[in-house]
């Protein structure tokens, strides 16, 4: 890659507020910082300064790049091509050295090689916001990327696969920041923000279901219809005696993930009714009449 004039006038390590020794994840998460920060669709953005931030992260975020920079920088300005003066005294032509293969290997050309060096794109990151449903099943979506240097808004297609979950970071390859000179596209990572459903919750690749029953219904055992997340209803057996609390797996009707499908969860929870009619106090009181059973034997009970 042919060195860049800027180079020599922009300190890109303070412009993400980093210094040279420090290590690339560091400085990828300066970036991410001020990225945030100065972005301007945030309320503090600044478009000037984002774009600034941006040409920093792209030079000293890539290894190679980096290498580059930091060597142009200790050589100064005549690594540019051209003479520059030695402290003894003497001008050195560095156009000498390139038969020599010094900037030819520094650069990452083969000796006599003159061509452009191909440079792979850098790697982008966003932010998703998906209903709980589009999560589950995938979706086909546009993204938003920022802005590019003459202030146009970038955007990419992008397809979220099936069973993502909440914070859940998705790579999308070759959907980041374009090449350069012939080289691949860098890749694109998006984070997914999923809004919680109203009937439904989310272990893993499980689905978690909250279905209220009567106390008959527990009592004696009953077969209850119950909503799956495909739209569709299934039947659950209550057997005789069953808890408040207790959880009942249904296979298969979870989420499909590259891991496999998981279930659904379905907790039964007894409902106590807030209102009688006579005839339900009358069998209340009959039944309580003939129950002859203590939950609650404290005194022997051990201590």
């Amino acid at each position: 890659m042919a060195i860049q004039s800027e180079w020599f006038e922009k300190d890109y390590y303070s412009t993400l507020g980093v210094s040279s020794a420090t290590d690339q994840k560091d400085i990828t998460k300066a970036y991410r910082r001020l990225a945030r920060e100065h972005h301007p669709d945030s309320s503090s953005g600044n478009e000037e300064k984002f774009k600034d931030i941006t040409a920093a992260y792209d030079v000293i975020g890539d290894d190679k790049k980096r290498v580059e920079y930091d060597e142009a920088r200790r050589l100064g300005p005549s690594s540019m091509g051209g003479y520059g003066s030695r402290n003894d005294g003497y001008n050195v032509n560095f156009n000498d050295f390139d038969d020599l293969g010094l900037f030819g290997n520094l650069f990452g050309r083969g000796r006599g090689a003159r061509g452009p060096v191909p440079m792979r794109g850098v790697d982008q990151e966003t932010r998703l916001s998906l209903n709980f449903r589009d999560a589950i099943e995938g979706i086909t979506t546009t993204v938003h990327l920022g802005l590019d240097v003459d202030g146009n808004q970038l955007k990419a297609k992008v397809r979220i696969p099936t069973g993502v979950d909440d914070g859940q970071r998705i790579r999308l390859a070759g959907k980041g920041g374009s090449g350069r000179n012939g080289g691949p596209n860098g890749d694109l990572f998006v984070i997914a923000e999923v809004t919680p459903d109203q009937m439904f919750g989310r272990k893993g690749k499980n689905l978690t279901l909250d279905v209220p029953i009567t106390f008959p219904e527990a009592a004696l055992g009953a077969e209850i219809k119950v909503p799956t997340f495909d739209r569709a209803t299934v039947t659950l057996k209550v057997p005789a005696g069953t808890k408040s609390g207790i959880t009942f797996r249904v296979k298969g009707r979870g989420v499909a993930t590259p891991k496999g499908l998981g279930d659904l969860l379905v907790t039964v929870e007894i409902v106590v009714p807030t209102k009688l009619t006579e005839l339900e106090v009358k069998a209340i009181e009959a039944l309580a009449e003939v129950t002859d059973w203590a939950p609650r034997d404290f005194e022997n009970r051990e201590r």
